[in-house]
């Protein structure tokens, strides 16, 4: 095995890591980004029924965002992706109960 081999093996294994950590930092900051949105909206759901202060709004959006990105770490990206598409689709629908109810 000459040092060309080696070289190519390194090389080889760079790339792997590099390719490898981009897919991880993709995911987790596709999954912040999720946990961040629906945390954002439960919560101004919950500041607009009950009416608390910033310190409450500022409590749940943790509250929630955490919980939800300790459900949603063990899924792939497809998974969260599904779960985007049902969360979206589940709000279309509130929309419009919302515009046709009198």
């Amino acid at each position: 095995m000459g040092i060309t081999d080696k070289m190519s093996q390194l090389a080889g294994s760079v790339q792997q890591g590099v390719k490898d950590s981009s897919v991880s930092l993709l995911s987790i900051s596709f999954k912040m980004i999720t946990c961040f949105i629906f945390a954002l909206t439960l919560a101004l759901i919950g500041q607009e029924m009950m009416g608390f202060g910033t310190l409450m709004f500022v409590f749940m959006m943790i509250v929630v965002g955490g919980l939800l990105y300790r459900l949603l770490s063990p899924w792939s990206i497809g998974s969260v992706l599904i779960f985007d598409l049902i969360c979206v689709l589940t709000a279309l629908l509130l929309r419009m109960y919302i515009l046709v109810a009198p």
